[in-house]
């Protein structure tokens, strides 16, 4: 998830009454809610290592306990140094830290979990991927209800009033471009709702809500999000429940055989479905609506898949550092090659399907490696996209 949903989640938890349990609290529920991102320090080798490090060690259980071990403990020596600073008695409290510590960093593997980018939950051990695919990576859904109760909780002097301003806008002028720009199939639905929950929002401010009822607010914030998780979660079953009747019958249709299946959240879309099927040779790529009486499936694509291609330009590409460090991440890996040729340069282009197709350059989702002329390459006609 990105990080604004990470520390509202930890501001909520927070003003749920975790903000009792030591002063300094709040800080570091929000830093908590964030830590297992310091992997970000692996940018410093590029993007490619950080690819290769991005929701490893710190993202495990064994890394994310040992994270929320450290983080209080930092925190309670500090208190106590600027405590003894100032000539005073020392006010935080370990075990609440602790406690306030274990449960907000607890949140960040397991919202990053829900997602289609996954998490390595057993690492140092195992680096094998685990995928919930119901949440999708940025829901402006988690923004209404975390932002709006952290809005009504917080909202208490010009300077916090001035902040959620601009970061509201921020947020609405996403809101109206990002969703168009994603092929969102109705966004006005999603902008319609967001503006009926700004409005309601500052008629619950002007009326004191938050004075009225507290941390009640922040507890049903918590309780909504734990609903629409476990809402988004059903949908997920029914998504890859048809996503595996339509498998079996494009298989059967090309002679193969179903080896994995992902039906992927959309964004802000509960009903519409990103559908990969992966066969021996193969991936298809549908989409999948809900909406209706009978599923609906669309825009089915095929790819040749990276990873059981025979070919000698994919395998010559496959030998490159950066290769080798996109096949370890991908999880749909598919390939393309141009420029078979030898009139032009030669690229293998490969691509993760959750993501992105071959050729279409999305980052350290996709990657062209150029090789020489595969003068050898007994088909390569059937490398390139169906």
């Amino acid at each position: 998830m990105d990080n604004l949903t990470h520390s509202l989640v930890g501001l909520v938890a927070s003003k749920a009454g975790l903000e009792k349990l030591s002063p300094g609290t709040t800080g570091l529920c929000i830093l908590a809610a964030n830590v297992p991102d310091a992997d970000i320090v692996a940018l410093i080798g590029g993007r490619w290592n950080y690819l290769h490090h991005h929701r490893g060690i710190t993202h495990s259980i064994f890394g994310a306990l040992l994270l929320a071990l450290t983080l209080p403990l930092i925190f309670y020596c500090a208190g106590r140094l600027i405590a003894r600073i100032r000539g005073r008695q020392p006010g935080v409290r370990l075990k609440g830290l602790m406690i306030a510590s274990f449960l907000v960093t607890a949140t960040h593997p397991f919202m990053d979990w829900t997602n289609n980018y996954g998490i390595r939950p057993f690492l140092p051990w195992s680096s094998h991927w685990s995928y919930g695919d119901f949440i999708f990576i940025i829901d402006p859904f988690l923004w209404m209800i975390l932002g709006g109760a952290c809005f009504l909780l917080t909202s208490k002097s010009k300077l916090q009033m001035a902040i959620w301003f601009l970061l509201a806008l921020l947020l609405t002028y996403l809101v109206l471009t990002v969703p168009a720009q994603r092929g969102l199939d109705h966004p006005t639905v999603l902008r319609v709702i967001w503006f009926v929950v700004l409005v309601g929002l500052l008629v619950s401010f002007k009326l004191g809500a938050a004075q009225r009822w507290g941390p009640r607010i922040a507890l049903a914030a918590l309780v909504v999000i734990t609903a629409y998780w476990g809402s988004m979660a059903s949908l997920h079953y029914f998504a890859i429940t048809e996503a595996t009747i339509q498998a079996r019958t494009i298989a059967s249709q090309h002679g193969e055989s179903v080896t994995d299946i992902a039906a992927m959240a959309t964004l802000a879309n509960p009903f519409q479905w990103s559908c990969i099927v992966e066969t021996e040779s193969a991936a298809y790529q549908f989409e999948l609506s809900l909406a209706g009486n009978h599923p609906v499936l669309s825009s089915l694509v095929r790819h040749e898949r990276a990873d059981t291609a025979d070919s000698p330009a994919v395998d010559q590409a496959l030998e490159d550092e950066r290769a080798r460090i996109f096949m370890g991440f991908a999880r749909f890996p598919v390939v393309r090659v141009v420029g078979t040729d030898c009139l032009t340069q030669t690229l293998v282009q490969l691509a993760d399907l959750r993501y992105t197709q071959p050729g279409s350059g999305r980052g350290t989702f996709s990657l062209d490696v150029p090789v020489e002329c595969p003068t050898n390459d007994p088909a390569p006609a059937r490398l390139r996209e169906k």
